[in-house]
């Protein structure tokens, strides 16, 4: 049976053996609810506006994750941002949401904003974020950080990025970089954020994303990118960011993607670290091109991938207007 509590009637109970579905309409109920939740406990936001530090730190199961719902009116932000704090090693302040170690979560329908950062997952392993909103936000949106495995973000939208940091401003940010991997790597450091098997599902991402509206980091692998539409529009070309999508990352599918408006090419591979960024898949993807220099797919390692015996494999099936073409390096006929 599933019984209804209020957040505070759980302070300085002991764990309760049924799941519970816990109503929140306060910052401090949520508060308390994220601290005392359990596997199979349901969070559910009523429509409001919740100021706070909202970390989330107890993890579900496989069979029992732990949900926290609500409307788009259920809005997270958080008062302490500012800019000029650091996020390594620890983060501490500025998070819309935070996800330190709750592995098997859901986080639905809720919305995220006036945050240095909107969601973030700190070793954080199969957490789905599904239908929330994360708008104007000082750096990134969406960041799979720390070894956040198996997660996904569906049927999402994203903007307005970026608004103190643009170099910083990604969509949704897949692993780390490995120049942050002291921080968030595996190993001490000398392995990367290990940000694998993530799947991007028919998001909308843009417009008014200052960096990347996806950016996939060397180090991580085996990732679905798949059926979003992404704005490039505002795209602000600082700290390399010049591509709507960039893959650094090996063997990502992406596919079925509208990409359009980037400040450059719709999406970029690089190698950046050893030989990654091959292995890729694209397909199906259509590109709307404004800048006369871009590609649709810029592959600019591609010829290192080849002689890897791992080329990214660039489709026939997509389709580009505008710009140079859709790929600077040839297509795969029949895929």
């Amino acid at each position: 049976m599933i019984k209804t509590l209020t957040a505070l009637s759980l302070i300085g109970q002991l764990v309760h053996p049924a799941a519970t579905t816990i109503n929140v309409s306060t910052a401090t109920q949520l508060s308390a609810a994220l601290s005392a939740a359990k596997p199979g406990d349901t969070i559910s936001l009523a429509d409001g506006d919740y100021s706070g530090a909202f970390v989330a730190t107890k993890p579900g199961t496989a069979s029992s994750p732990i949900t926290l719902t609500g409307s788009a009116k259920a809005v997270l932000h958080d008062p302490l941002f500012n800019p000029g704090d650091t996020d390594c090693p620890s983060g501490q302040t500025g998070y819309g949401l935070w996800l330190q170690g709750a592995s098997y979560w859901n986080i639905k329908g809720i919305s995220v904003t006036n945050s240095k950062k909107g969601i973030v997952l700190d070793g954080a392993t199969h957490v789905t974020l599904d239908g929330v909103t994360v708008h104007d936000i000082g750096a990134e949106a969406v960041h799979f950080r720390k070894s956040s495995a198996y997660g996904v973000i569906k049927n999402s939208t994203v903007y307005n990025t970026g608004k103190e940091q643009p170099g910083y401003g990604e969509g949704v940010y897949l692993g780390s970089a490995n120049s942050n991997w002291e921080c968030y790597g595996t190993g001490g450091g000398s392995s990367p954020d290990a940000g694998n098997y993530i799947q991007v599902l028919n998001n909308k991402i843009g417009p008014g994303v200052a960096a990347e509206g996806i950016d996939i980091k060397e180090g991580t692998h085996d990732g679905l990118i798949s059926g979003n539409t992404l704005d490039g529009t505002g795209e602000k070309n600082e700290n390399s960011a010049d591509s709507t999508i960039d893959v650094k990352g090996d063997n990502y599918t992406i596919t079925g993607n509208k990409v359009s408006n980037g400040y450059l090419d719709g999406i970029q591979t690089h190698n950046v670290w050893e030989q990654t960024g091959c292995g890729n898949t694209f397909t199906k993807n259509t590109f709307v091109v404004t800048n006369k220099s871009g590609w649709g797919i810029n592959s600019t390692n591609q010829s290192d991938c080849v002689s890897q015996k791992k080329p990214n494999v660039i489709g026939a099936s997509n389709t580009s207007t505008g710009g140079k073409g859709v790929s600077k390096t040839p297509v795969t006929p029949g895929t």
